[in-house]
């Protein structure tokens, strides 16, 4: 049965299903703007634990209250079903715009500067992301980035080629993470780095249709020089790319932030200032 109406919101078109639920486009009559409502997929409403991280994702952002984080406007139920609904973002994704063009350096520092402040705002409350990736970075209509899915990453689980249970997306989890051992900011800073190396390159670092391979990637394999790819790359974005995706994370950048300032003071020049 075709869905036309969720609560008091008009439903225009579905935009995209998954493993855990489906997104759709809908309008708010009361005030006639437009809105993103994500509903449980019905068959996961079974399990009080998909319930139980659905619902956490409202409130996670509820706390935020961040201007860099795609804001909540309403929660809900249909019948069994939890309901989100969200600001619209009609810029699409940063994975979007990365299959349709080379983003340049400057726009690579804004980018780093909005998802760095939402993920430090984010780590100060003990709240981690666990799913940064592309994906997850919105634009809006004017063309500002904003971070999205906190708490539903938290519940997307997958299982090796062994059958271990893991929770966010392979090839941008941190060591630690696909080792199942407790997880801090780091982590996410771990993904960050992933993210900039596929800006640079235009691939990821590790890449294996195998899940195990994968995984032991990041846990073993040293991080691909970017100018094995990007030939005329300076050296230094690998040195910064490499601190961001240390193995250990006592290694890594301590705050998103200070990784988002090393880019911005490369891509500006100020970084060999800051090296005489």
């Amino acid at each position: 049965m075709e869905i036309t109406k969720i609560g008091r919101y008009e439903i225009e078109k579905e935009l995209a299903q998954g493993g855990m639920g489906v997104i759709f486009l809908a309008k708010d009559p009361y005030i006639q703007r437009q809105v993103v409502i994500k509903v449980l997929m019905y068959s996961r409403t079974l399990d009080k634990v998909y319930r139980d991280y659905f619902q956490q994702e409202a409130e996670l952002i509820a706390t935020l209250e961040h201007p860099c984080i795609v804001p909540i406007y309403d929660f809900g139920w249909r019948g069994e079903q939890p309901y989100i609904v969200m600001r619209y973002m009609a810029g699409g994704s940063l994975a979007d715009h990365m299959q349709s063009k080379d983003i340049k350096q400057t726009e690579i520092t804004h980018i780093f500067k909005r998802v760095a402040e939402a993920l430090d705002a984010a780590h100060q409350r003990k709240i981690i992301h666990r799913d940064v990736k592309p994906s997850n970075f919105l634009f809006d209509a004017t063309g500002e980035i904003f971070l999205s899915d906190f708490g539903i990453a938290k519940a997307k689980g997958f299982t090796d080629d062994e059958g271990s249970w893991l929770v966010g997306t392979p090839a941008y989890m941190s060591p630690e993470q696909v080792l199942g051992n407790t997880v801090d900011g780091r982590a996410d800073i771990y993904a960050l780095g992933i993210v900039l190396y596929r800006l640079l390159t235009g691939q990821l670092p590790f890449s294996n249709s195998s899940v195990t391979a994968l995984i032991n990637a990041h846990v073993e394999m040293p991080i691909p020089d970017i100018r094995s790819i990007k030939h005329n790359i300076p050296s230094v974005w690998q040195e910064v790319v490499g601190k961001a995706m240390a193995k250990d994370p006592n290694d890594r950048y301590a705050t998103a932030s200070e990784f988002a300032r090393d880019i911005a003071e490369v891509v500006s020049g100020k970084w060999y200032l800051r090296k005489l």
